[in-house]
């Protein structure tokens, strides 16, 4: 039939993206410990040298292939299990205990490596190019002394390309059926490496669950910075009680249909709390917000990529967003105007929140009529 839209899965891309990529907080991998990490397709092996310098290079040895996660940390070198090859942070084989000297070609791969905001990030190139220092995410300002300790959460996703978790910045609509919240305003500027949404909802008083929650307001502001590394600002209203909150959701590509999900939760401490209960409330949304991050997941699992979406005008501006997130698996001398441009769209929420108002009620209405039948029958 001509008129029956077709489905177009695509393919995934033949790359994994350039850019920064985050590995989680940099204190883990300061132990003493070669530390493992999946990612790209491979292993990387992190370690911290003998000044707590963290240092990342691929996780196989050159000499043998010998896993370096399985081996130790001897000086400023990772040693190899298999033979004691030892390997510096900058990628030159350092010693081998029974040869004389070292061939002249024993290098390995090392990545560029970043502190922000207490975590570490490595630079990932197909190109090989030089580490772009003026795109990296920004700094938070009084994270030691204004915020509550990170907590952070690690979440391996299979069966999923990354790029289904950057459509959720354009996604309006799916807040409301998997979220539980209803977005009052919603609007998207794209422009170079950066890609935000300026989202304000509230929660649904006729389920429980993700934002599920009639005295629960959002004032949110998140911003992808590169292809992998978001900082979303929040001021959330719950009860008329109201807290800061920085989200830091990141991802780390793993192979063609898998990635690892981190997210991390901290919280403006406010004034007149201690400390043990600024955590506590800082734990209680991450429980939430990663809650929703689960949400996700389940659908992901569960849906098939498309390439082609059909749209309606509240859908926002997926096609623009999927250009944007583009430049970051195309060669860099490839990446054209439209991928970087300035570009803003702000969706009219207005028929979505009628109808939704509209259910609501009548989910309320039910579930009322639903009690006061069972009690009738007590």
């Amino acid at each position: 039939m001509a008129d029956v839209r077709v489905l177009d899965k695509g393919t995934a891309p033949d790359r994994f993206a350039r850019g920064w990529h985050c590995l989680g907080l940099v204190e883990q991998f300061k132990d003493g410990k070669p530390h493992a990490v999946e990612a790209f397709g491979g292993k990387l092996v992190v370690f911290a040298d003998s000044q707590g310098e963290v240092h990342v290079l691929d996780g196989y040895c050159r000499h043998m292939g010998g896993d370096l996660t399985q081996g130790s940390v001897k000086g400023d070198a990772v040693a190899c299990p298999f033979h004691d090859w030892r390997w510096g942070g900058d990628g030159k084989c350092q010693g081998i205990p029974y040869a004389r000297r070292v061939p002249l070609r024993a290098r390995t791969q090392a990545y560029p490596t970043a502190i922000r905001n207490d975590q570490l990030l490595i630079w990932h190139d197909v190109e090989g190019s030089e580490p772009d220092h003026e795109i990296l995410p920004p700094e938070l300002p009084g994270l030691a002394e204004e915020y509550t300790d990170w907590t952070w959460k690690v979440v391996p996703i299979e069966g999923s390309h990354c790029r289904e978790l950057i459509d959720n910045v354009v996604d309006m609509a799916h807040f409301y059926y998997v979220h539980f919240s209803f977005p009052t305003s919603f609007r998207n500027v794209f422009e170079g490496h950066m890609a935000t949404q300026f989202m304000e909802s509230k929660g649904r008083p006729d389920v429980s669950g993700g934002y599920g929650d009639a005295e629960l307001f959002l004032k949110s502001e998140a911003t992808y910075y590169g292809p992998s590394y978001m900082i979303n600002w929040l001021d959330v209203d719950y009860k008329g009680f109201e807290t800061e909150v920085i989200l830091i959701n990141c991802h780390i590509p793993t192979g063609p249909d898998s990635f690892t999900l981190q997210y991390g939760i901290t919280v403006k401490k406010p004034e007149g709390l201690d400390d043990d209960t600024a955590n506590y409330i800082a734990k209680k949304y991450a429980d939430m917000f990663g809650g929703g991050f689960l949400q996700d997941v389940h659908i992901w699992k569960n849906k098939v990529p498309v390439a082609n979406p059909l749209l309606c005008e509240e859908d926002g501006p997926v096609y623009q967003l999927r250009r944007w997130y583009e430049q970051f698996y195309t060669d860099a001398a490839d990446i054209a105007p439209e991928m970087t441009d300035r570009f803003e769209f702000e969706v009219d929420t207005t028929k979505a929140n009628e109808y939704w108002q509209a259910e609501v009620a009548e989910n309320l209405a039910k579930k009322a009529a639903d009690e006061g039948a069972e009690m009738a029958e007590a």
